[in-house]
């Protein structure tokens, strides 16, 4: 059975990192746009990343310009983007495909373990989030909609 631990994410400036050094950490994996009704998301993500960094929680975000071309900007304006206006902090992955052909193997297996509304496997929109224990599993999908802060008592109850 797969876990975090056996996949690797591509940083904005190319190189890779290896997501087995995550275990052991509760993490929040997120696909980003800066242009969507949803990126005040950011704000939240950013607070419970400071509330909990301590107690071994992390965001992971994964910038995405699948949905409504919603993150058209590269690497350096995205970054800039997102410390400027909400003081991001948390690593902001390299820009992926997070559905179809070329969706990066990360998605489609945070996707398979934990399917959507229906058994959707597909991701619906931006801000879609994934719990993942200390263990490196899948614990919940969130939608879009699901704000931050309401994850906070199953982001506690892991830690």
């Amino acid at each position: 059975m797969k876990t975090i631990a056996d996949f690797k994410a591509k940083l904005p400036g190319g190189e890779e990192l290896d997501l087995s050094g995550k275990v052991g950490k509760v993490l929040l994996i997120v696909n980003t746009a800066s242009k969507c009704g949803f990126t005040g998301q950011y704000e939240g993500l950013e607070a419970l990343y400071r509330k909990y960094a301590d107690k071994g929680f992390e965001v992971i975000a994964f910038p995405c310009n699948q949905f409504g071309a919603q993150e058209p900007g590269n690497a350096e304006e995205i970054a800039n983007f997102c410390s400027l206006k909400y003081d991001v902090t948390f690593p902001l992955m390299a820009k992926i495909d997070v559905n179809g052909d070329s969706a990066d193997p990360l998605y489609d297996w945070l996707k398979a373990e934990a399917p959507g509304l229906m058994g959707t496997r597909s991701v619906k929109w931006n801000f879609t989030k994934f719990l993942i224990d200390r263990d490196g599993k899948v614990v919940r999908r969130y939608a879009p909609s699901d704000k931050p802060e309401a994850l906070e008592r199953d982001i506690e109850a892991l830690l």
